[in-house]
C-alpha cells in the first residue's frame, strides 16, 4: 500500500491534505500531452499524482509522469502553486481531501509513450487551440496560467 491508502485506513473518509505534482509537457511542435484519465468520467488532464513520503514535488512530477506515461524530462520549469476550497475533492468512494497542487512544465521529454490502464484511457498530443472540452477544472487553471506566463510557441 502507498502513504494515501495507509492513511485512508486510520482516518476512514475524513478530510485531509494531500500534496500533489502535475507536469505540462510541450513536444517540439507546441503541443501538450493531455491525459484521458478513467476518473473522473473519462475527463481529460495533465499527467500526475500525489506525493509520497521521503519526496519532493519534483520527484513526484516525475515519478507520477513515468508511472503513468513511460515519459521521462530532464528540467521541470515551475508554472505555480495551487490550493484553497477550490481544490476540494470528494471521489466516489466518500474520502474526501484538498489538494495543493504543484505544476511544472516541460519543453521535451524522452521515452514511448505506455500507458497505464489502471488510471488511464489513452494520452493524446493537442495543439493549443484544439483542446478537448471535458478537462478536469483545477487542471483547465493550470493551463489558463501555463498559456498567459510561459506558452513560447506561437502556434
Amino acid at each position: 500500500m502507498g502513504y494515501v491508502e495507509d492513511l485512508r485506513e486510520i482516518v476512514g473518509h475524513r478530510p485531509l491534505i494531500f500534496v500533489g505534482s502535475v507536469t505540462v509537457i510541450v513536444d517540439n511542435t507546441g503541443r501538450l500531452l493531455l491525459q484521458q484519465r478513467k476518473f473522473p468520467n473519462g475527463a481529460w488532464g495533465i499527467p500526475g499524482g500525489l506525493m509520497e513520503l521521503g519526496e519532493s514535488t519534483e520527484d513526484t512530477a516525475r515519478r507520477e509522469l513515468f508511472e503513468e506515461t513511460g515519459l521521462t524530462v530532464s528540467k521541470l520549469n515551475l508554472i505555480n502553486v495551487y490550493s484553497g476550497p477550490q481544490n476540494y475533492i470528494k471521489a466516489e468512494n466518500g474520502d474526501e481531501f484538498y489538494v495543493v497542487t504543484t505544476a511544472y512544465y516541460s519543453e521535451g521529454y524522452e521515452g514511448i509513450i505506455n500507458v497505464d490502464k489502471a488510471e488511464s484511457i489513452k494520452f493524446d498530443f493537442f495543439q493549443p487551440k484544439e483542446l478537448p472540452e471535458n478537462i478536469v477544472r483545477s487542471h483547465k487553471v493550470i493551463l489558463e496560467e501555463f498559456f498567459k506566463k510561459h506558452y513560447s510557441h506561437q502556434k
